[in-house]
Formats: structure tokens, C-alpha cells, sequence
């Protein structure tokens, strides 16, 4: 078996992943924020320091400010729907990943504007056409860090100044590359970053964060928790509405715990070394196009990709069939960037190397495509 669909989800996870899932459930069962006595105590410990991780991470000041979410399209949801009201303006790409493309069509209907930037023909979003579109009632400026399809590395930094510049705030998509790639909210200007917990953090399935800077608040979309009725609470327990998952939080401080003794550095250059083996080995390949740039570097480890009259569905079943290799297919509910790539409606086929991946298992896949093509 060779799992490559680690942009769907990343597997294996490390072993402490595992281990710390295991001992919350076993041993500390408390319900954090609800008791006072020594599980609930202990419960709160396990959720405080998982968020001191994802803090340290993503360069926040204030732990306080990240606030757990079941994964990255409810952060996401929170983010626009929880900001955003009637005559207000967004731009966003016009490739982006459906929590963002639905999220904005229901704000749409609700009186939000929208505005969507096109890339250019690799995937990559110029900051000065980002800037050009912002208005005087431009509330948000809300963009992926990599695409799902395309794999293209948005130049964050350069959106960022472009939105201090006309006071518009900044949200980042990043599922697709916190834990993969360093990141650095106060560096890169980002106001708002929405990510996901079982993708490259290492955490489990229902697991995610959202990350807003000081001093915005916004609505949350379930009311619920502590305190009196009418007594609103503070950031990060306003948006943590209901009884956590703790045991899966536990999970994901751990894998983000790896990533900061590992040094996310090191996972890049590695899965890069990885991404740069499967396009040129494709490009070897008569019939197969890729998607996206064709350099490594420029890219987050994934590669969508088809093979001339092969519809992307039998390419996957194939490659599992035959080699016992998993890879995702279809749209990869990013229906708008197919379209833009002109791969609509059958989408392609995506492989997305990770960090446990090794070279042996990048050639096993390319003679595996080259006996499909």
C-alpha cells in the first residue's frame, strides 16, 4: 500500500499522535471549562496547550486569539459569515475551495458583494491586481494560501501589504499549507487564517483552528457554552461553543508538537524534494498534462494532473486496483478552478506526496502512470 493523497488527509500521523489521543481518552475524560475538578482541570490543560502550539506555530502573539473548530470549513464559515454583512465588499480568486466559493454565494444572496480576481495561467494571483479591485466599502480580502488544484504558492506577503494599504482586512485559506510550509500571520500581514487540523498539522479528522488578529471579533455561528444569557464571551471560548473535542485536540497539539521539533523547514524541503520527482517524472510521460506550475518550488506538495483518454476516475482506480496506490480524483470541491484550468466537469487525477512518503514510493507511482498511459 502507498498512500499518496495526503492533501486530502495526512497519513500516517506520528506515532505520538496516537499515543496522546489515546491517553485523554483513557486517562483524562474530563469536560474542559466545565468542572473543577482534577479530569476537567487536566482536560483544560490538554486544550490550553495544544493552542499554545498552533500559536507558536503560526507566529500569533496571543494564544487567546485561535480558536478550535471541527475542521477548516467551519473556521472558514466563521470567518466570513461571522465578519461579513449586507453592503459590505470581498475579494476573493476565482479559483477558491467551495467553504469559500458557498460561504460568499450565501453572503451574495444576504447583500455582500463580491469580486473575484482571476490568475494568471499557472494559478498565480498578482497583488496588484488584488489591490486594484479593493474599494471603498472592500470589508475583506479573502484568498487560499495554495490551491487544491493548481498547487500555486500565493505571494501572501505581497496581498498582505496590499490590504494594510487600503485598510481591508486579510484572510487566508491556508489548509493546504499550515504545518507544510512556515508561515507568519504578523509577518505576512494576515488578520484572519482558517486552517485544518488532519492535513499537514498531523492532527486527526474533526480538528481545525481559526486565528483572529486583535481586535476582530466575529459572530459566532453556534451559541451555546458558559456564562449567563445576554453575557457575551471573549475570544477563543466565543467561537468554542458546546463541548470540545478533546481527545482529538490533544491529537493535534501533539502533531504540531512533532512539527516544531521537527522544523517545518525540514518537512518542506523534503516534500518539495518529492513534488520536484513526480513532475519530472510526468513530463517523461507521453500524454499526461499537469495542472499548475512546473516547478517544485513554487508549488504546495500536491500535483493535479490527467492522462490523455483516461477519464481522472479510472486513473485512480487503476493505480489503487493494480499498485495499491491511493490518490484523490474528480473536482476536489474546488468546482471553479477546474473551469478555470479547463478540466471541467471530469476534473483530473491529484497526487499529494507528504512528509512519511519516501523516493522509492514516487517511482513506483510514475511506472504505475506509465503503464495506465
Amino acid at each position: 500500500m502507498i498512500y499518496l493523497d495526503n492533501a486530502a488527509t495526512s497519513f500516517p500521523k506520528p506515532p505520538r499522535v496516537y499515543e496522546r489521543i489515546d491517553e485523554v481518552l483513557r486517562t483524562i475524560g474530563g469536560n474542559p471549562g466545565r468542572s473543577s475538578h482534577t479530569m476537567a482541570i487536566e482536560a483544560a490543560r490538554v486544550v490550553f496547550g495544544a493552542r499554545e502550539s498552533v500559536a507558536s506555530l503560526i507566529g500569533a502573539p496571543d494564544s487567546g486569539r485561535v480558536a478550535f473548530t471541527k475542521n477548516a470549513t467551519e473556521a472558514i464559515n466563521t470567518g466570513l459569515k461571522g465578519l461579513l454583512k449586507p453592503g459590505d465588499h470581498v475579494v476573493t480568486s476565482a479559483f477558491e475551495h467551495n467553504s469559500v466559493v458557498k460561504s460568499l454565494a450565501r453572503l451574495e444572496s444576504l447583500g455582500v458583494e463580491v469580486t473575484k480576481v482571476s490568475p494568471d495561467r499557472e494559478g498565480f494571483l498578482r497583488p496588484r491586481d488584488i489591490e486594484a479591485a479593493i474599494k471603498k466599502n472592500t470589508k475583506m480580502v479573502c484568498v487560499s494560501h495554495a490551491s487544491n488544484v493548481f498547487g500555486t504558492i500565493q505571494p501572501i506577503g505581497g496581498i498582505g501589504k496590499a490590504c494594510r494599504s487600503k485598510g481591508a482586512l486579510f484572510m487566508v485559506d491556508g489548509a493546504q499549507t499550515i504545518g507544510a510550509m512556515p508561515f507568519d500571520v504578523t509577518a505576512m500581514g494576515v488578520d484572519i487564517l482558517a486552517a485544518t487540523g488532519h492535513k499537514a498539522l498531523f492532527g486527526p479528522q474533526g480538528t481545525g483552528f481559526l486565528y483572529l488578529g486583535e481586535g476582530i471579533e466575529a459572530a459566532p455561528l453556534v451559541d451555546g457554552g458558559t456564562g449567563e444569557a445576554g453575557s457575551p464571551l471573549e475570544m477563543p471560548e466565543a467561537l468554542e461553543a458546546g463541548t470540545m473535542n478533546t481527545p482529538g485536540i490533544g491529537g493535534l497539539g501533539a502533531g504540531v508538537s512533532f512539527l516544531l521539533e521537527e522544523k517545518v523547514e525540514r518537512v518542506r524541503e523534503k516534500e518539495e524534494g518529492l513534488v520536484e520527482a513526480v513532475l519530472s517524472g510526468l513530463a517523461s510521460i507521453k500524454g499526461v498534462s499537469v495542472i499548475g506550475p512546473l516547478e517544485a518550488s513554487k508549488r504546495a506538495a500536491l500535483v493535479s494532473f490527467n492522462v490523455e483518454g483516461k477519464k481522472p476516475a479510472e486513473v485512480g482506480l487503476r493505480l489503487d486496483d493494480e499498485a495499491g496506490i491511493m490518490i484523490r480524483c474528480g473536482t476536489h470541491c474546488a468546482p471553479e478552478a477546474h473551469r478555470l484550468s479547463g478540466t471541467f466537469p471530469d476534473g483530473a487525477a491529484r497526487v499529494s506526496p507528504g512528509y512519511f512518503n519516501t523516493a522509492q514510493d514516487i517511482e513506483v507511482f510514475l511506472r504505475a502512470i506509465r503503464a495506465i498511459a
